[in-house]
């Protein structure tokens, strides 16, 4: 089953996204080789899809687990929680109606 990963950052996010960066792309790319990630991106803070400095708001992953359970322990494992990035991520079944 799908499960939307819906974290909202803390203020003032951009550098510990920086440094923590790799080890969250790393494991995005593994769900993909899997082929069970559908999407996966950040919420600039601004209008705009690059927001330089202003940074981002949040993040949001749709990828296929098992069941909620394992998409929740593959949230609460992800870089960004370790490096205080996230000060919330809510994690929900997602039925895909489009494409």
């Amino acid at each position: 089953m799908l499960y939307a990963i819906m974290a909202v950052d803390v203020p003032d996010s951009l550098s510990l996204r920086q440094q923590a960066r790799p080890a969250h792309l790393a494991r995005l790319q593994a769900l993909q080789a899997d082929g069970r990630l559908v999407l996966a991106g950040p919420h600039p803070a601004l209008d705009s899809a690059e927001p330089g400095a202003a940074g981002f708001s949040g993040s949001l992953v749709v990828a296929e687990f098992p069941d909620l359970a394992v998409a929740q322990a593959w949230a609460d494992a992800d870089p960004y929680q370790a490096a205080g990035v996230y000060q919330q991520v809510t994690v929900k079944p997602f039925k895909q109606v489009f494409p």
